[in-house]
């Protein structure tokens, strides 16, 4: 059973996509090794945290935004799209202006 304070956020039938508040969120590479994927998000983690640390410092807040950025690109959550089959991106996009629209108005 999950705890109650979990959501389900559903994954788009190709994989690509998870949804929250109904916008579509990329999914990570799933080609990258476990051991790869760990540690991008274990700095993800980090410059998360950077973030969260810098305070009223501007200058470590943008380089920590920068380091947040770079890891979810070597993700591939951000940046040029993992699949290579012309696919276009709706990374952000409001899930009901997007093909995925059927699919998701389905589940509930």
């Amino acid at each position: 059973m999950a705890h109650a304070k979990e959501k389900f956020h559903p994954h788009t039938p190709d994989g690509r996509y998870f949804v929250v508040d109904g916008r579509l969120w990329r999914l990570s590479n799933p080609e990258l090794s476990e051991g790869e994927r760990q540690r991008l998000v274990s700095d993800l983690m980090k410059a998360r945290r950077a973030v969260r640390d810098a305070g009223e410092d501007a200058d470590a807040k943008v380089d920590a935004r920068k380091r947040v950025n770079a890891a979810k690109v070597a993700l591939g959550e951000r940046g040029p799209v993992w699949w290579n089959d012309g696919s276009p991106d709706y990374n952000r996009k409001l899930v009901l202006d997007t093909p995925y629209c059927q699919w998701f108005e389905a589940l509930a």
